[in-house]
């Protein structure tokens, strides 16, 4: 299949204004901004054909071709990185048979997260897919933690028997009511696989209530009835979790320190 990496990328975050230039100091000392620690994540993926930054910002473009990465400019029409995406395959001379959408807040996304979704869209019946990973105690702690104190912070999923979303959230589901003794919780981790098709039609539908509600893309397949398959992934010691809001800055530098990552 060939395969092609898109990492979309806006300054105007509602949440936290120009969030993909914010620098990250690595395991050395070294800092280097968010957009481009996730192009090195998705720059370590293997089997992908090309990786593009798609935004609608120049400053973004300029600091994106700056340290090397491929860009698309797109409208400021695109209300989130899935419309962005469609938007990318149309300026492409060959339409690629996958497309992956590496959020540009999720630098800490392991290579073999995107290579086990890839390998989910070999099934040709798996129009979009995402993986999943079980909360661990430190990440499950900071998902509480953030709603304790009124912030949204990851989102996490539910499924059915079979594999496929029942539902995504900021919230943390199912309810913890205890710590020392909680239930499975699934982190949903910043990254999507569609096929072109399932692109086209996503653009061609409303936002619906509960994407609106929720502020998650991905809602907008489920409230069409297109199956969104969840791939299970590991962790493998792997602390994993996104820039959300200011205070995951601290969070993800202590784990590029922890892994080494420069």
């Amino acid at each position: 299949m060939k395969t092609v990496i898109f990492i979309p990328a806006r300054y105007a975050s509602t949440r936290y204004p120009g969030k993909p230039l914010v620098e990250l100091t690595g395991a050395t000392g070294d800092s280097k901004s968010l957009i481009q620690r996730s192009w090195e994540a998705a720059k370590a993926v293997k089997g992908i054909d090309a990786v593009y930054v798609l935004t609608d910002d120049t400053r973004i473009q300029q600091a994106a071709q700056g340290f090397g990465a491929e860009v698309l400019m797109t409208s400021e029409q695109a209300r989130n990185g899935t419309e962005r995406c469609a938007e990318g395959v149309a300026q492409l001379s060959e339409t690629p048979d996958v497309v992956v959408n590496l959020q540009g807040d999720a630098p800490l996304t392991p290579a073999w997260f995107v290579e086990d979704l890839v390998a989910a869209m070999q099934d040709p019946a798996c129009q979009m897919a995402t993986p999943i990973l079980r909360c661990d105690s430190e990440t499950l702690t900071n998902f509480v933690t953030d709603r304790q104190n009124g912030r949204v912070g990851g989102t996490t999923a539910v499924t059915r028997t079979d594999g496929t979303a029942l539902y995504f959230s900021k919230e943390v589901l199912p309810y913890v009511g205890d710590l020392n003794n909680p239930p499975e919780v699934w982190h949903h981790v910043g990254c999507y696989a569609y096929r072109p098709d399932a692109l086209a039609a996503y653009v061609s539908w409303d936002e619906g209530a509960l994407e609106l509600a929720e502020g998650l893309e991905q809602l907008r397949f489920l409230e069409n009835g297109i199956p969104v398959t969840c791939v299970p992934v590991q962790g493998q010691g792997r602390v994993f979790w996104e820039l959300n809001n200011p205070v995951d800055v601290a969070r993800i530098e202590s784990v590029l320190k922890k892994e080494g990552i420069a």
